[in-house]
């Protein structure tokens, strides 16, 4: 028998999204595509952080996390969403939001399960599910509202199905889930018994008076829901690891031994520097933080329609869904490569959103950047055609 790769490599190739980056690099070019948030991290954030290093915080922590941040995390959520958690049984803090949603699916998804995703999806998600080898199944969201039916969900589903997966705000496509889209889903949920995994790491950047809803907040879904979020987006630390799941202890206890078992802890100090974040922080914070990604956004949207690629304009996260095909090329890849040869600004093909053809004409951009690099960003997309 000869040596090889095992068969889960096919479901974790590199992403379209770090293909991208690497291309960009490649050319020194602006990088729309990833997004990891070059912003300015708060600074009691980072003195908090470092303060632990230099105090002694730095071995392991709690599987499911340091106390103070246990209880900074059930604080803030029952601030934000008025829903009540305990710190103590129904928090894990994990490697970030990506890592929670990891050992969500190792406890609570057997292989051949099904895992319902509406498209445009988060290539993260599928990728985790197919490696867990439980299935994903698709049901597609129509613009400009990015909407859905009961019945598409209905028409999906299969004696296998054993949850549904909601990203509110949605990476690409910016879509923050309606209370009456969520109620559908949950009727959906209570019909089928299943679990209802809810991605909610862009909380905080809902745009143009909309509210974000937590699905777990919807009478009769706190107990199926597992609520997973982060501080990576809000706090500018993508590369901290930080996030966490909260949902009803005899999950959560669950998800925690997957979490030592992974991961062991997230970074101790880093914990106690996010914890003084959540806790410290105004609401004045959060409201400039809106205030200034919604400049954000207008700002890369109107360079897109300056230069024809139509923007789908998003109601919240920090990317925005363009039409490439003006662009050459015939696949979303080509016509990305097409933007970065002609202006040096990257962003990911939309094909690296959907199971079909469907997003070959579309591109996602971040704008998730400093304002200097926004701006020449959006300078190179407005001449691309003079």
């Amino acid at each position: 028998m000869s040596l090889s790769l095992s068969a889960r490599i096919e479901c974790v190739v590199q992403s379209e999204i770090r293909r991208m980056t690497l291309e960009c690099a490649r050319v020194g070019g602006i990088n729309l595509a990833q997004g990891v948030c070059d912003t300015e991290v708060p600074a009691l954030v980072r003195q908090a952080a470092q303060r632990a290093i230099d105090g002694g915080f730095n071995t392991y922590t709690r599987y499911d996390g340091l106390v103070d941040l246990r209880n900074a995390i059930a604080a803030k959520h029952e601030r934000f969403t008025g829903l009540p958690v305990d710190p103590q049984r129904e928090v894990v803090v994990s490697a970030g939001a990506t890592g929670a949603f990891y050992c969500a699916c190792m406890a609570l998804l057997n292989p051949g399960d099904e895992v319902i995703l509406f498209e445009p999806y988060y290539g993260y998600h599928v990728s985790t599910l197919k490696a867990l080898q439980a299935v994903p199944v698709y049901v597609r969201t129509r613009p400009p509202d990015w909407s859905f039916t009961f019945q598409e969900l209905a028409r999906v589903s299969t004696a296998r199905t054993r949850g549904i997966m909601v990203n509110t705000p949605s990476n690409p496509s910016g879509k923050v889930f309606t209370r009456a889209e969520l109620e559908v889903i949950a009727r959906f949920a209570a019909e089928n018994d299943l679990f209802v995994f809810s991605d909610e790491i862009y909380e905080h950047f809902v745009y143009d008076g909309l509210k974000h809803i937590s699905p777990a907040t919807i009478p009769g879904m706190a107990e199926r829901s597992i609520t997973i979020s982060g501080v990576s987006k809000t706090f500018s630390v993508t590369g901290w690891r930080i996030g966490y799941s909260i949902c009803d202890a005899k999950w959560a206890e669950a998800i925690g031994y997957f979490n030592d078992l992974i991961y062991v802890c997230a970074p101790a100090p880093l914990q106690m520097g996010v914890a003084r974040g959540l806790m410290d922080l105004t609401e004045d914070y959060y409201t400039g933080l809106l205030n200034d990604y919604t400049g954000k956004r207008d700002k890369i949207c109107s360079a897109l329609r300056k230069a024809g690629l139509t923007p789908h304009v998003p109601q919240g996260a920090y990317y925005v869904l363009a039409d490439l095909s003006i662009l050459r090329g015939t696949s979303s890849k080509e016509r990305a490569m097409d933007l970065l040869r002609r202006t040096g600004v990257a962003c990911v093909p939309g094909g690296a959103f959907y199971q079909d053809d469907a997003g070959e004409s579309l591109g996602r951009f971040c704008f998730a950047k400093r304002d200097e690099s926004l701006d020449e960003a959006c300078s190179k997309i407005e001449q691309m055609n003079r």
